[in-house]
Parts: C-alpha cells; structure tokens; sequence
C-alpha cells in the first residue's frame, strides 16, 4: 500500500522520533511511505481560536496535496480529527466541500490504522516498563479511538500496562493553554497525579502535543514519570537501531548534542 505520511508542525519541529519511528515501522510492514514534506500545519490552532477564515487557506493547500493520496496517515488524534472530523465543517457550504469529505474519508490515526486497517498488533517489540495509557481528547472522542493503542501495547514484550483510575483531559488543547494558563496547569496537575498512582514510568500516548504538555508539568514538579509516543514505544527492539528511550537521542545512530551539568546542549 502506498501511505501519505502527514507530520504534525509540532511532531516536525519537536518530535521528529515520532515521524522517524513511524515510518519505520510501515516500512518494515512493507509500505511504502511517500512523506508530505511540504506541509506543515493542518490549521487547527486558528479553527479552534474560532478564526475560520484564516484556517481555510492553510487547509485549501493540505486539500490541494492530499487529493491524490491513496491513504493518509497522521501520528496524531488531534491532528488526524482535524482533517477527518472537522475539514468537512469548516468548508461546509463551499467550493471545497467535496474535496473535504473525500479526504476525510481516507484518513486515519496512527494507532487505528495499525490495528483496524492492516490488522497488525505484534510487531514484535521490546519494551521493559510500566506504563499507563492517556487518550488525547480528540483520539478518544472525535476518533472513538480506545483499544486499538492498547491492543498494540498489550503485544508488547516485557511491558506492563497498567490503567489509571479516570480518564481526564490533560489541559492542554492548544490554544486552550494558551487562553487559560492556571486552569490548564491545573488539569494538567491531576493528570500527572493520575498517573503517578499507578507506578507507571512511563505515559505513553498517541498525542505529542499532550505529552509535550504533560512533560513540562513533570519536568518543574521533578516528577519520576517519562512521556513517550506510542510508534517509539513499538519501535523499541524491533530492530538494532532502536533502544531504550534513556536519553533525548532515542535512536541509536542519531547523534547526541553535547551538553553540560545542567542538561542544556553546549553552544
């Protein structure tokens, strides 16, 4: 199958393990993987800020390159809930409805497509930890998606899900941090609590934007939790150029900055 990789703008400039992690894994499925490297952004932080004028021109360009695409993949719920859920809303009534529905249509989730299009669960990973599971909001409750992540969790070796008590909203939304900083802080406070009940070393989720805020709650609070996306946790011991993700270079042939005492990379 020929898959049209769309990488979120964040994944791109602050997690591109993830990008580098998923395609990885669809080639060793057997894919091939063409990578939508001039795009970047699917215009949700202005469609959510309720600018819908200025999110139609950054989504009219996304429409105009994925046209042709046979599938579209995207690591991420809540960038995957844009395209699907949301294009066909926001060009409703316009020249460029048509071609909204017809993209939302081939769409799909990183964790969704793994599991209810290529029916794969074992990829044969390696994992040693405990980890909870967070759905991201959109993923959960715009792409209904919930087992499919923990179906692929469960294959893998060595790890051990373990759940936490409640499902809540890790405050970030994007935009929503931004507006209301102390409420946000504070969801995302009992989201960490949440999870550091179950023993867990690790959160993993399908959403880096919640993990990015998530970290940074349990990097000033000195929290002994780590974050990590999904596709890296299954790109563990696939094969040798993955390890264990003990440092910010969590692939074996990526080479590490210098840093000081402090962490901070050398100028």
């Amino acid at each position: 199958m020929k898959i049209t990789l769309f990488v979120p703008c964040f994944v791109d400039a602050l997690y591109p393990q993830v990008a580098i992690s998923t395609v990885r894994i669809l080639e060793k499925l057997g894919h091939t993987i063409e990578v939508a490297e001039d795009l970047n952004c699917c215009g949700q932080p202005a469609f959510n800020s309720g600018c819908w004028a200025e999110a139609r021109p950054v989504g009219e360009r996304v429409l105009d390159r994925l046209r042709d695409a046979e599938t579209v993949l995207i690591p991420s719920g809540s960038c995957g809930a844009m395209l699907r859920r949301f294009y066909p809303e926001l060009f409703a009534g316009t020249p460029h409805e048509a071609a909204a529905r017809a993209l939302s249509a081939k769409v799909f989730e990183f964790s969704e497509f793994l599991v209810e299009k290529l029916g794969v669960t074992d990829l044969g990973a390696r994992f040693p930890a405990k980890v909870t599971y967070h759905d991201g909001c959109h993923s959960l409750r715009e792409m209904h998606i919930q087992s499919a992540p923990r179906k692929l969790l469960a294959r893998v070796r060595d790890l051990e899900l373990v759940e936490m008590k409640q499902v809540v909203c890790c405050g970030f939304g994007g935009t929503f941090s931004a507006k209301f900083p102390m409420i946000s802080t504070a969801m995302g406070e009992v989201k960490c609590s949440e999870a550091l009940a179950t023993g867990a070393e690790y959160i993993v989720s399908c959403d880096s934007s919640c993990l990015m805020h998530v970290q940074g709650l349990i990097d000033r609070q000195k929290l002994k939790l780590k974050t990590i996306h999904l596709a890296e946790v299954l790109a563990a011991g696939m094969d040798a150029g993955y390890r264990m993700p003990d440092t910010g270079c969590r692939i074996q042939d990526t080479e590490c900055p210098d840093t000081n005492e402090d962490g901070r990379a050398d100028e």
